[in-house]
């Protein structure tokens, strides 16, 4: 596990307002897509932010967790300089997101080597599965605000 806000200590990772959550995701992939919509329409508090992985910033931070910025099997989540992928990245960010956003909660009964295999399977074929969308492409103004590119 590497220290909280580590990637400030990163000469790789372009500077940015970490002050608020951070949710790195694939912009091409349309369940990501979807994803980064319910997280502007469940985040009340409009803090949550939602960085491309396909921006020299989402690549360099998923470089620094050792994850793979040109095949982005993972996304992660960002909080208090803390980062989650995979799976776990899914439950921290529906946690942060109340009552809608936790019907991922009973993952948990799920040993996390076995729910983090079955995320990268599902994400290994999100193409395939849910085809591809623009994020970055969505019309909404205030989903742009969200968006770190």
């Amino acid at each position: 596990m590497t220290p909280p806000y580590s990637f400030r200590d990163d000469p790789l990772v372009p500077r940015f307002d970490d002050s608020a959550p951070l949710a790195m995701m694939d912009a091409e992939c349309a369940l990501c897509s979807w994803g980064a919509r319910m997280i502007h329409r469940l985040d009340r508090s409009g803090r949550v932010r939602i960085c491309p992985v396909q921006t020299p910033l989402g690549a360099a931070l998923l470089r620094h967790y050792g994850l793979e910025a040109e095949d982005p099997a993972s996304w992660l989540f960002i909080e208090d300089g803390i980062a989650h992928a995979d799976c776990d990245a899914v439950l921290y960010a529906g946690r942060r997101l109340g009552r809608p956003g936790r019907l991922a909660a009973p993952l948990r009964i799920l040993p996390r080597g076995l729910r983090n295999w079955l995320y990268r399977r599902f994400a290994r074929n999100r193409y395939r599965l849910f085809g591809r969308a623009d994020m970055c492409a969505l019309p909404d103004p205030a989903f742009q605000r969200r968006l770190l590119r």
